[in-house]
């Protein structure tokens, strides 16, 4: 019988105070979520999106909302796995080993060194893992096989496939053999899959589908305009996936694959704005430790904001350069600029921060 456990809109709603522009990956998180707090079987994401999408950001905001109600903490024991850390680990022949022997040390944090190992087991079983950078564990690479990453494929088969799997537990723990059953592990898989746009844009100009993609009209003033738009969204094939090195196998674990949007100007404000670990809310808790308030103008913050738009490859991360680009010089001496105790950063400011050999 299920368990009660908090609908997918209650928690894409507190995703989304630290999620800002990625709706489609709130709800499917939301939704995989709130069966996993339920004790149902919830079908495993894998979720593609550039550098500084927001990939990292979703773990962490999902780390946060079970930590903000201890009840919720005791049913999903969370941990973050590196593609490269498993792929490493399955070249020894204990991929699998390496997460599960994770899960029931992160249930010793949550439970304490009293707890047995039957209660770290029954915390472990409810696991969430997250395996960062996902498209680093290729089965092939430029047409070649890559060891590495059809080992660490298998190594995850294993645990996704199988209920019940023997781990032999460490010396600290007593040593012996224990039964993990991994039937309600939840996997999300995360990575950039950085040639995956080109070799899809390239299938539908150029390749085996050159034509598909029609021009559009586009009004440019008072002039109109034919271009190209293409959408990794709307073209994406599971051939695609295989192609670049995921295998039928493993990408049929995955019920869910997420595309994350790229951030365009008005998200990555937010970002500044809103976000609860932006460069903007770290600069302001520094200046007030030196005992002076920062501002930063509306016009400022736009201009910012358009410039990390340019940079579209970095996502968030621009926002963080371009800040950085802007605040360096004020941060050196931060009470020299103050005027009745504020530093006030406008567009002015902004404009020769970002001029070439401005802020030299």
């Amino acid at each position: 019988m299920s368990r009660s456990a908090p609908p997918p809109t209650v928690i894409a709603a507190a995703l989304e105070k630290k999620v800002f522009g990625q709706p489609t990956a709130v709800r499917e998180t939301a939704i995989a979520m709130a069966k996993h707090l339920a004790d149902l079987q919830a079908g495993n994401l894998l979720l593609i999106g550039s550098s500084g999408t927001g990939k990292t950001t979703l773990l962490r905001a999902v780390e946060a909302f079970l930590a903000a109600d201890p009840e919720l903490a005791g049913r999903a024991t969370l941990i973050r796995v590196h593609a490269n850390l498993l792929s490493e680990e399955a070249a020894g022949g204990r991929g699998g080993e390496a997460v599960l022997t994770r899960l029931l040390e992160r249930a010793r944090d949550q439970l304490g060194d009293g707890a047995t190992i039957d209660q770290l087991l029954a915390r472990a079983r409810h696991g969430i893992v997250f395996i960062d950078e996902i498209d680093k564990i290729r089965a092939k690479i430029d047409g070649r096989a890559h060891l590495p990453g059809i080992r660490a494929q298998e190594a995850l088969l294993t645990l996704i496939e199988n209920e019940s799997i023997p781990l032999a537990l460490p010396e600290r723990w007593g040593g012996g053999s224990v039964t993990v059953d991994a039937s309600k592990l939840l996997f999300v898989g995360a990575g950039a899959f950085e040639t995956l746009y080109d070799a899809v844009y390239d299938r539908v100009t150029v390749g085996s589908d050159r034509g598909a993609l029609q021009e559009v009209t586009v009004v440019d003033g008072e002039r109109l305009r034919r271009e190209e738009r293409f959408s990794l969204r709307d073209w994406l094939r599971s051939e695609d996936l295989f192609e670049y090195g995921m295998t039928p196998q493993f990408l049929s674990r995955f019920e869910s694959v997420v595309l994350l949007q790229d951030l365009d100007q008005e998200r990555l404000l937010r970002i500044l704005l809103e976000g609860s670990e932006s460069p903007l809310r770290r600069a302001e808790a520094y200046f007030a430790s030196q005992g002076v308030e920062l501002a930063l103008s509306p016009a400022a913050a736009h201009r910012i904001a358009a410039e990390a738009a340019s940079q579209p490859r970095l996502g968030a991360r621009a926002v963080a350069e371009v800040f950085r680009r802007v605040i360096r010089d004020h941060e050196f001496e931060p009470a020299t600029g103050a005027t009745d105790g504020v530093v006030v950063i406008d567009l002015p400011e902004v404009e020769a921060a970002l001029t070439p050999g401005g802020d030299s």
